[in-house]
């Protein structure tokens, strides 16, 4: 039997997270510094995270990475801005505290593998999760503690706000060098414990334009973005806040529905435009107006990202009504029962007068599935060494 090698494993998972105001448009595209400032709830990850291992060894050759099984490039700009981070701030910490034990050279190259339990088809920001969580890792991995939001902002912009739990606003900060471009919790996962989230994945098509050349055109040629950096977003990040802190469904649905409208109408501003809107979003988005009126205040709150999936946030106690509406309005084509995933939701039944207002004519099969979760926590240790995405020899395991 071949001797094991000595190896340093580190396992931790990472979150997704949805933005209510919304981030769009870099002011420095190497840094990723933002124009204006953003948040975001984090996603629990009993329904939706990534899973990362690094490992170190003196007898690894290289840096490698594998994602989702595959073999990726480890060489890619970003990755390897948030590695070269990690050992800087490695070598600051050692050199900082005299005698302390320096097993883990930093020479020795690392070993990544990670893997999401969500198809990236469903269009939800993985490299947010992706990149908190091999921040959140390598620290580990190098034990380094600290402010770890800005190395996971250089990986991904919205990173940032999934190295932490519940309610997260990203900072745009002032320096110039991004020391000051952070995320800070907003509320902790457990403040608003009724606050439901549904993610309706639209029948996936790849997006035509992807975000990071889609906001930097935007900076390029859209005056309504410059206004919306300058003059909305400032105001609406204090009125979220406020909304948030006190529970306030009302104003926190109506200015998430209203924020993700403006982040869209910015993209119709730009110039080429960019739509990433398709018929059935804008269908969701009157579906949740209808049913909102029918009940005679905000119920429902739809969010969309860079692609035509909707986020709805709710109330526990609307949820399982508003997945019959949703089942109503397109229904599913394939067996029902695996349309709603994620949590669960028990039956519901329609009044006649909501049938006739708020469904109007059925679109079959338009929406793949329902995930249902909640907001959660941030990136999390997996102690169990079973649990490992890399074997004893610093490779992918074959289950994983």
């Amino acid at each position: 039997m071949a001797e094991e090698k000595p190896l340093t494993v580190v396992t931790c998972t990472a979150p997704v997270n949805i933005a209510v105001i919304k981030y769009w448009g870099k002011r420095d595209e190497e840094l990723i510094l933002p124009i204006n400032s953003s948040l975001s709830v984090t996603l629990h990850q009993d329904q939706l995270k990534t899973t990362t291992t690094a490992a170190i060894s003196r007898d690894f050759k290289e840096d490698r990475l594998w994602l989702n099984g595959e073999e990726a490039d480890v060489g890619h700009p970003r990755l390897q801005s948030c590695l070269r981070e990690m050992r800087r701030l490695a070598r600051k910490r050692r050199g900082g505290s005299a005698g302390a034990a320096a097993p883990l050279s930093l020479a020795y190259k690392v070993h990544v593998a990670s893997v999401n339990n969500f198809p990236t088809a469903a269009g939800l920001a993985s490299s947010a999760a992706g990149y908190a969580c091999l921040v959140h890792t390598l620290a580990r991995l190098y034990g380094v503690e600290g402010e770890l939001s800005e190395v996971a902002r250089q990986g991904s912009g919205s990173a940032c706000r999934s190295m932490l739990g519940g309610f997260a606003q990203w900072l745009m900060g002032e320096r110039p060098d991004g020391k000051d471009s952070i995320a800070q919790q907003v509320a902790p996962e457990m403040h608003w414990p009724e606050l439901r989230v549904l993610i309706l994945v639209v029948s996936a098509e790849k997006k035509p334009v992807g975000s990071t050349a889609g906001m930097q055109t935007s900076v390029d040629t859209s005056p309504l973005l410059k206004h919306r950096a300058e003059a909305v977003v400032p105001e609406r990040m204090a009125q979220m806040i406020q909304f948030i802190r006190q529970r306030d469904f009302e104003g926190f649905g109506q200015l998430t529905m209203k924020d993700s409208n403006q982040f869209h109408a910015t993209c119709l501003d730009t110039f080429p435009p960019i739509f990433y809107l398709n018929d059935v979003s804008r269908r969701i988005i009157a579906l949740a107006h209808r049913f909102n009126a029918h009940h005679g205040k905000t119920k429902v709150a739809y969010t969309f990202d860079a692609g035509p999936n909707a986020v709805v946030f709710t109330l526990a106690d609307t949820v399982d009504e508003f997945v019959e509406v949703v089942k109503g309005s397109f229904p599913p084509e394939s067996n029902g029962d695996q349309f709603l995933k994620g949590l669960p939701a028990g039956p519901a039944s329609l009044s006649d007068e909501l049938l006739s207002t708020v469904v109007l004519e059925p679109v079959p099969g338009a929406i793949r599935y329902i995930l249902l979760t909640k907001p959660g926590p941030g990136p999390q240790p997996l102690d169990d060494p079973n649990l490992h995405l890399l074997g004893a020899d610093g490779l992918p395991r074959s289950s994983a």
